[in-house]
């Protein structure tokens, strides 16, 4: 066993998703969004829908309950953007800032610091009809969403990430349509999407930053290190180009202002002149999200002639997904290494799993327990070790609506029973506590 100490002022929490946990979708003014459209058209494979998941629309205060009983000390949480604006633009919804008002104030009521993420997948539909990210006509409303939110709240929320996971947006919800809102337009519908997001994120970033001083502005990434299934040349250049799709486009467009090489000569049509400064913009942190590595192999008939190769791994989580802590560590040193070791820090990393409640009414959920002791030690590791990491959130507090999977897939540290939507803290739960109350992790 080794022992690793986390600095006093380390962030400890969870981060959730608007759309996944609130509930009240008709409540308040709040307008459709592309997810109640992917709904509506049948594409949740468990048949639920969003419309209630957590309720925490209306048990927010025990959800912030939850937390501070953790020892927690920070939440990141997504703001709705067709709460506050219902067509994408135009007339604000005061009833929906109002939400995120009391939100905020019992976060910092119970001592938890709130940070607030603008953009966590419910693109108001109205905007989507006019051709969503696929268009440059989305810039100036998320940049005027995100001029509004911050009036609002930026008095008392200093960390404002504008994004979350923008290559999943535009790949799933534009490339192969797995995701809403649900469009399979391949290579260049995923390449188009990313490009616009990096777009919007610059213009929300000088938006913000025009109007207040003094926050940390920031986005998040999915990020997960592309390594070939084998040492064969046309595995290598795969997983080469998979990296400059899924990781380098977001990463180095924010970062860097840089279209990766790789992707070069595919995005000439998309980029404009320009447009590479625009996307840059010096972040105070990122927030990065992980849960495995990506293995890759050269296969012909697939978005950039790539597919899923070997993962040479033994664990599993119940979505199929490799149990990789090392890749995390790998990725924490290579922003302290390629990056100028910049402020970032854990905004997601968790497992799903097939939970049970045992007969004392109860979670033991101990692989989830065993996944998260591996990755936050790998962390502990990387802090050990000079990498910049300031915090480490979970995904997620609770069990939700996962996304095209429905009530199907739990994430969650805290069980929620979608019958009666009572709340029960899991062994991880408890696991996470203890890690955040004593800043000491052994694995």
């Amino acid at each position: 066993m080794t022992t690793y100490t986390f600095p006093k002022d380390f962030l400890w929490g969870a981060s959730t998703a608007a759309y996944q946990i609130e509930g009240a979708i008709d409540a308040d003014g709040r307008g459709p969004c592309v997810w109640d459209t992917f709904t509506a058209a049948g594409k949740i494979q468990d048949g639920s829908s969003a419309a209630v998941a957590c309720d925490h629309y209306h048990r927010w205060q025990e959800d912030i309950g939850l937390l501070k009983d953790a020892g927690f000390n920070a939440y990141r949480f997504s703001i709705a953007w067709p709460r506050i604006l219902p067509t994408g633009s135009g007339a604000v919804v005061e009833a929906g800032l109002d939400f995120y008002d009391k939100l905020v104030d019992g976060l910092l009521a119970a001592g938890i610091r709130p940070m607030a993420c603008l953009y966590h997948w419910d693109l108001p539909q109205p905007l989507e009809d006019k051709g969503g990210w696929q268009g440059r006509e989305v810039i100036g409303p998320f940049a005027e969403y995100a001029r509004i939110v911050s009036a609002r709240l930026a008095d008392r929320v200093k960390d404002w990430m504008m994004l979350n996971e923008p290559n999943v947006v535009a790949t799933h919800g534009y490339g192969t349509g797995e995701h809403a809102p649900g469009h399979k337009l391949g290579e260049m519908g995923m390449l188009r999407a990313l490009h616009h997001q990096n777009l919007a994120q610059g213009a929300a970033l000088r938006a913000i930053a025009a109007e207040h001083s003094g926050l940390t502005l920031g986005t998040v990434i999915n990020l997960q290190p592309c390594r070939a299934e084998d040492d064969r040349p046309e595995n290598v250049a795969a997983a080469a180009r998979w990296d400059a799709v899924w990781n380098r486009v977001a990463l180095d467009g924010v970062l860097r202002g840089q279209i990766p090489p790789l992707m070069a000569e595919k995005m000439k049509g998309i980029v404009q002149p320009g447009d590479e400064e625009a996307i840059r913009y010096p972040i105070d942190l990122l927030g990065i999200n992980y849960y495995s590595r990506m293995t890759m192999k050269h296969e012909e008939g697939h978005p950039f002639d790539v597919w899923w190769g070997d993962a040479h791994c033994d664990r599993w989580t119940a979505m199929a997904w490799p149990v990789q802590p090392d890749g995390l560590y790998d990725l924490l040193k290579m922003f302290r290494d390629d990056y100028g070791n910049i402020a970032v820090y854990v905004a997601e990393n968790g497992a799903a799993y097939d939970d049970v409640v045992t007969p004392d009414g109860k979670v033991h959920d101990a692989e989830r327990v065993a996944f998260l002791r591996d990755h936050v030690a790998a962390v502990g590791k990387a802090v050990q070790e000079g990498c910049n990491v300031k915090g480490y959130l979970c995904w997620s507090l609770l069990d939700n609506f996962e996304w095209a999977f429905g009530l199907s897939k739990r994430f969650g540290v805290v069980r929620v029973d979608y019958d009666t939507l009572q709340r029960i803290p899991k062994d991880s739960y408890h696991f996470l506590s203890t890690v955040a109350k004593s800043g000491v992790v052994e694995a």
